[in-house]
């Protein structure tokens, strides 16, 4: 223990020690958090449906006929009708063959990509890839390389220098870069990939609801549906659930319920999630009106801050990174705001790197202009007094 409490002190004299703060409610454009109402603009919950009512029903009806847990691994008992109809509900939603649930984003990335790649093969991953894709390549026991950022000349030079040493090769980016809020090039990946005889694998916890026809994704955005091979996502995000999942090809999923990890070794999601998540879909096929909200609130947003003369960096998406570069200014800043009436997360190194720290912005489809208005003036003036701007 003399070690952790070492490493815990180092975390507080650098000033970087932080503990979560308590919500007393559910996530919405307003919340109480350690019992003060604050504009929140640092949730997932893109669309609002993490509170939706329509969810809520579907989830107690669930609750009645399931109960509460699914009980067992899926490969054993804990597959019930309900799983197998959202993995098809996924599968249609996405305009691919097949789908297979996770209990997390974070699994889905750690569990399939130690399960489709092996000693002998080549995984090419983004430097800006999320921390599960980043696991979930340590897991694996190919070899690993790292292009630039975004960088089609540095991915081609691997591709062209080593592809042929190798076996299967898997080239790995998120399909929204969940700090910066920039989009994958994935039509020159997929090109990139074709040449090379490689498969691709897009990471759409940030696409998934918010780019494309209907929320459908990155892959929907560029049209680019059966050309890319493993198309990952989450269902905490705009979905407003929980769980994970991965789309694609029949073989995938059917080969996943064998040699995916946490498939065989860790519960399911639980029923009224499934059904949760079931009805989420069918309110995004329906409407477009929650994801056109969010974007309008997001470039309102952004023009709000850069009328202030904020450093919002190069996003083409909702998350808007207030970039402070400074990381003990950056978490006194967060601390301030909160006080004044505004929740917005530091993100700090090793999140991201060093001299890059930012406050990550994430509107929602549940804020009024309004509470964008007031949200940024409070920033303004908050920054203003820390000397920041």
């Amino acid at each position: 223990m003399d070690s952790i409490s070492k490493k815990l002190m180092e975390l507080k004299d650098n000033k970087i020690f932080k503990l979560p703060p308590i919500s007393d409610g559910p996530i919405e454009a307003i919340i109480t958090l350690d019992g003060k109402k604050v504009i929140n603009l640092s949730s997932n919950n893109y669309l609002g449906l993490a509170n939706d009512e329509n969810l809520k029903k579907a989830a107690h009806k669930a609750i009645d006929k399931y109960g509460v847990g699914a009980g067992a691994v899926r490969t054993i008992v804990g597959n019930m009708d309900i799983h197998e109809e959202l993995d098809q509900r996924l599968a249609n939603f996405k305009k691919e063959e097949a789908a297979l649930v996770f209990q997390s984003g974070y699994m889905c990335n750690i569990g399939v990509i130690q399960a489709v790649t092996e000693r002998g093969d080549l995984i090419i991953s983004d430097e800006l890839n999320h921390a599960s894709i980043i696991d979930g390549v340590r897991l694996s026991r190919a070899e690993k390389r790292i292009f630039k950022h975004s960088d089609m000349t540095a991915l081609e030079t691997i591709l062209k220098t080593e592809r042929e040493n190798f076996n299967t090769c898997l080239i790995i980016t998120d399909g929204v870069f969940s700090m910066d809020g920039d989009i994958a090039k994935l039509p020159e990946i997929v090109k990139l990939a074709k040449k090379y005889h490689c498969l691709t694998y897009v990471d759409d916890a940030h696409g998934s609801g918010v780019l494309g026809s209907h929320g459908r994704g990155t892959v929907d955005h560029f049209n680019l549906h059966g050309e890319v091979d493993f198309i990952i996502g989450t269902l905490s995000k705009a979905i407003g659930v929980v769980g994970g999942y991965v789309s694609g090809k029949k073989e995938i999923r059917e080969y996943l319920l064998n040699r995916g990890r946490p498939q065989l070794f860790s519960t399911t999601i639980v029923p009224a999630a499934a059904a949760a998540i079931i009805e989420a879909l069918n309110i995004l096929e329906k409407d477009e009106t929650r994801t056109k909200k969010l974007w309008d609130n997001a470039n309102y947003l952004k023009a709000l801050l850069a009328q202030k003369g904020f450093d919002i960096g190069n996003s083409e998406t909702p998350i808007t990174p207030l970039i402070i570069k400074d990381e003990e200014k950056t978490i006194e800043l967060s601390k301030a705001l909160l006080d004044n009436g505004v929740f917005v997360s530091p993100i700090v190194f090793p999140t991201v790197p060093k001299g890059t720290a930012r406050l990550r912005l994430m509107p929602s489809s549940m804020h009024q202009k309004k509470h964008l208005e007031d949200a940024v003036e409070i920033i303004y003036e908050t920054a203003k007094n820390l000397k920041i701007v």
